[in-house]
């Protein structure tokens, strides 16, 4: 028990804080908004941070990235499997979402509180908004949370640069350096989060009544229990069709450690070793389990695109604005990618990216900064649960469908 809530210590705090800010904009209702500046002071904290924050991340993950060693027909496997399943999330995510509404639609014009200009102008022509969208016409334009897709674009050209460059060693170890104080800022600025955090949905509610809390339930309570579909049913088929009835018992004898520990962690990382020897002791070779596990948590987390999906919706209900399915796919599965590069503040690079690509207002952020606290934990049980029906989809493709008895 000491150890789950010292793994769960912040999350737990950010979710007491986010009850208390609830019931306190609830009570006092418009006089709430006597709590906004604390939440402002949160949220300009991050705005400060988080251009910064963005390029040296991205800089020093190339600048750290090693060969990756050809596994050849394993690693092609792979990547098919983490393609196909992270497609069905996402689709499982919207089909939810779609059925579901996580929040009224244009509940009560929430633009005028978050004072910014909000959707992007959809008269542009398809590639004027891929420039607008990928570049600015000027490099001061760059450091602006108003750009944070050209940042990204510039950042990972940055750091290829770099990388090919001869006598950059010094500067290597200074963006190195700088990418580390940046992190701790980061951890420095979330001990106040609590505060801000509570603050801003006092605030909200205050202002707003009980929708837009509400809305915060139902995702919780929705996304719950799609998470526990996904768990026992969607996980439960892939194994069934690629393994058969051998499969299926051999996997649910041995999934209940994984899912353990990533409960107990908050951590896909950390759920590495136990969920590579469960697997193992599924039936998958060793040289897949390997392979497999590692790479899953860092390029597939099911449960991180549903939650993608489920933080777009929200917005986009919010918003009352009509985006296209193939937007919101795409949109889901690279903020899920973000999130994965950069464990530290990932998240909210992943945030402000989904704000960026769809034209929402920036100042949205601390919203999808609550959804992702309060789906965490069952978000991190579908990111390491999947890695392990990854595996058995990857043994199929690799060595044919008695890989069971081989």
């Amino acid at each position: 028990m000491k150890k789950f809530i010292k793994n769960y210590k912040s999350t737990l705090i950010l979710l007491i804080s986010i009850i208390i800010g609830a019931i306190i904009g609830l009570v006092m209702g418009s006089k709430a908004t006597v709590l906004k500046p604390l939440g402002d002071i949160f949220i300009n904290l991050l705005f400060v941070v988080i251009v910064p924050l963005i390029f040296l991340t991205i800089t020093s993950s190339i600048i750290k990235m090693e060969s990756p060693k050809r596994l050849g027909k394993i690693m092609s496997r792979i990547v098919i499997t983490f393609i196909i399943m992270s497609l069905i999330a996402a689709f499982i995510g919207i089909f939810v979402t779609k059925n579901f509404s996580l929040v009224e639609k244009n509940s009560p014009n929430i633009v005028s509180l978050l004072n910014e200009d909000s959707i992007v102008d959809s008269n542009l022509s398809l590639l004027e908004r891929t420039a607008s969208l990928l570049t600015v016409s000027d490099f001061n334009l760059l450091l602006s949370k108003d750009s944070i897709i050209p940042l990204l674009l510039v950042s990972i050209i940055f750091g290829l640069a770099l990388r090919k460059s001869k006598n950059s060693e010094k500067l290597k170890e200074v963006i190195l350096g700088l990418n580390d104080t940046i992190l701790n800022m980061v951890k420095y600025i979330m001990y106040y989060a609590p505060i801000g955090l509570g603050s801003y949905i006092a605030s909200l509610i205050g202002t707003y009544g009980s929708t837009i809390a509400l809305g915060f339930l139902k995702t919780f309570i929705i996304y719950t229990i799609t998470c526990l579909v996904v768990y026992f049913v969607v996980y439960s088929l892939y194994i069934l069709l690629v393994s058969g009835p051998l499969g299926l018992k051999r996997y649910w004898l041995n999934i209940l450690a994984p899912t353990a520990t990533a409960l107990a962690t908050c951590s896909s990382a950390a759920s590495i070793p136990v969920n590579v020897t469960s697997t193992k002791k599924m039936g998958i070779k060793s040289d897949i389990a390997e392979a497999t596990i590692p790479m899953g948590t860092s390029f597939h987390k099911d449960g991180s695109v549903i939650g993608s999906v489920f933080k777009v919706m929200f917005l986009v209900y919010l918003f009352n604005t009509h985006p296209s399915l193939g937007t919101i796919i795409l949109v889901s599965i690279l903020a899920t990618l973000l999130i994965t590069a950069v464990p530290v503040g990932g998240g909210t690079i992943s945030e402000a990216f989904i704000l960026s690509f769809m034209g929402f207002p920036v100042s949205a952020l601390p919203i999808l900064t609550i959804i992702a606290t309060i789906i965490d934990a069952p978000a991190t049980v579908l990111n390491v649960v999947g890695d392990s029906a990854s595996s058995f989809i990857v043994s199929r493709m690799v060595d044919g469908k008695n890989f069971l008895l081989k």
